[in-house]
């Protein structure tokens, strides 16, 4: 399969990126289940607001400061406008977006903001509110991958079975591409390498590689479907800790061997050896999972 998608929906004077999409998607249908929950459990449809504000803005800066400090920190500390910024200053000036975001820091920056709401604003248990909050979480990281594999990005190792994909705009830059095709416009270079015949050369150049995007969103919908049945057909969500901690362990067990065939995103993995720098993130998330998942016998006492 090749891949070269566009960069969005053009809409005229604006154009509406895929990746963007499926955010929207995510914190859309987040926002629904979430206020299922809510209704279920008689809380405040008003605190839904506030949650959706607060679990909006502790995903994405925990996401770009997981990135920062946990994959790319050599790069970052002689760029540290960069961190905020969605543009590149050197080698030339050039809007980027923010293109490094990683789950291990959405995770965490969820678990801290989710700290700071219970207290002062659900006034619930920090377990209660992590527990509700990861089932629409599960369903949004979905998404996200999909949005990944839109972007071309976090792609795989290079493979030679039928589940191959070959990422054009990965293999290639904007500034390749045009230095191949001698196209101007990048859209256009990239467009030309696929469809027409007198680059065939050029899309031979592009291998082949493990889609592990969708490898991880697939297996992600299994995390979404055991939580969500958890919450409705069982009574984990009367024992604190319980569904947050089966989350951690089904999210980052998935993510831990989908790394497999994922390219290295580098981090310090170089430093420790044996496994990749997503692998080493996940294995305490996951050991944080099963302690929770012991612990949570209590049955939790509160109105119906």
């Amino acid at each position: 399969m090749i891949w070269n998608p566009s960069e969005g929906i053009n809409l005229g004077p604006i154009t509406v990126r895929f990746y963007s999409l499926m955010f929207v998607i995510a914190f859309g249908l987040g926002w629904y289940i979430t206020k299922k929950i809510f209704i279920r459990e008689k809380e405040s449809i008003e605190k839904l607001d506030s949650l959706f504000v607060w679990t909006f803005f502790a995903t994405l800066l925990g996401a770009r400061l997981g990135h920062v400090f946990f994959y790319d920190w050599e790069y970052y500390r002689n760029h540290f406008t960069e961190i905020i910024l969605p543009f590149r200053f050197d080698p030339e000036f050039e809007f980027t977006g923010f293109q490094g975001l990683a789950s291990h820091g959405a995770a965490l920056g969820i678990i801290v903001a989710m700290y700071f709401f219970s207290k002062n604003i659900m006034k619930r248990p920090l377990l209660w509110v992590l527990d509700r909050v990861v089932i629409p979480v599960a369903s949004g990281a979905i998404f996200v991958r999909l949005g990944n594999f839109f972007n071309s990005e976090i792609v795989g190792k290079e493979t030679t079975s039928q589940f191959g994909v070959r990422f054009v705009r990965d293999h290639f830059s904007s500034r390749e591409v045009i230095a191949k095709t001698k196209i101007a416009d990048p859209n256009e270079a990239y467009s030309a390498i696929v469809n027409d015949p007198n680059f065939v050369n050029i899309l031979q150049e592009v291998p082949a590689k493990h889609p592990a995007q969708l490898y991880e969103a697939f297996f992600y919908i299994f995390v979404f479907a055991i939580l969500f049945f958890m919450f409705w057909k069982t009574d984990a969500r009367k024992k604190l800790g319980l569904l947050f901690g089966s989350f951690l362990v089904l999210n980052f067990t998935v993510r831990f061997f989908v790394e497999y065939v994922k390219e290295s995103q580098g981090g310090f993995e170089s430093s420790l050896g044996l496994l990749s720098t997503g692998q080493w993130l996940s294995i305490p998330l996951v050991a944080v999972g099963l302690y929770f998942i012991i612990m949570a016998q209590k049955p939790l006492h509160h109105e119906e």
